[in-house]
């Protein structure tokens, strides 16, 4: 008994009539004995938090989300459309990858902008980009030693929602940062100026030195407390 099976192409060239599959990905038709047996449908399965992800980094600021694969157009657009990313160029090979964020990458440019380019990848062929891109993110788990050693950031568990709740973090310790600038200087020259007028005693000038750094210090634990972010 003869069993064919291949896209709807091989089923037109051995004269077997196929029902067409209203379900995005690669179809694979089945005929046994010259009769259409069905079909197959292989499609990759979207992480169950990639939604939520995109949602999240849109909340944090992010303003314009790119998908860039070599998939075919459907499987992009369905995929672009079930996450809400904004943009998707699909059918790329890897170098195609690399060209498209030049492309991005010179338009910023051109805008004089400040904002950053940031790739997500954990393939072999997102290597390049991950090194070209302003900031490159890879996933620890499952991405590949070249992509992890090119990237600037690695999410060790694959969490895509993680990437939002990185720039959650890196925004509070910058704040932090600046919050214990403006008040380590704030404190001093107040200091300076009771001294100047005679004020100041030897009292506030320990706590202008030594109690000011001890508030930075405490400020700045509350880094550590990142779990409702």
């Amino acid at each position: 008994m003869s069993v064919a099976v291949g896209n709807g192409k091989l089923m037109d060239r051995i004269g077997v009539p196929y029902e067409p599959c209203h379900k995005v990905g690669t179809i694979v038709h089945v005929a046994v004995g010259n009769e259409y047996a069905g079909h197959i449908l292989i499609a990759d399965r979207i992480k169950k938090n990639a939604k939520q992800a995109i949602s999240d980094l849109n909340k944090c600021g992010i303003h314009k989300t790119i998908m860039l694969t070599g998939d075919m157009k459907n499987v992009a657009d369905d995929v672009a459309a079930q996450l809400g990313i904004s943009q998707v160029c699909s059918e790329l090979l890897p170098a195609d990858k690399v060209a498209k964020v030049e492309e991005l990458l010179e338009e910023k440019n051109r805008k004089n902008s400040k904002d950053k380019l940031a790739f997500v990848g954990d393939g072999i062929n997102d290597a390049p980009v991950l090194t070209r891109a302003d900031i490159g993110i890879a996933m620890g788990a499952l991405g590949s030693d070249a992509a992890i050693e090119a990237a600037d950031i690695v999410l060790m568990d694959d969490d895509p929602a993680k990437i939002a709740k990185s720039i959650k973090i890196a925004k509070k310790c910058i704040r932090i940062v600046y919050e214990n600038i403006y008040f380590a200087i704030g404190v001093k020259f107040i200091c300076l100026a009771l001294g100047a007028v005679g004020i100041a005693n030897m009292w506030v000038a320990i706590f202008a030195d030594v109690g000011v750094m001890v508030i930075a210090v405490l400020n700045a634990i509350r880094a550590l407390f990142t779990k409702k972010l």
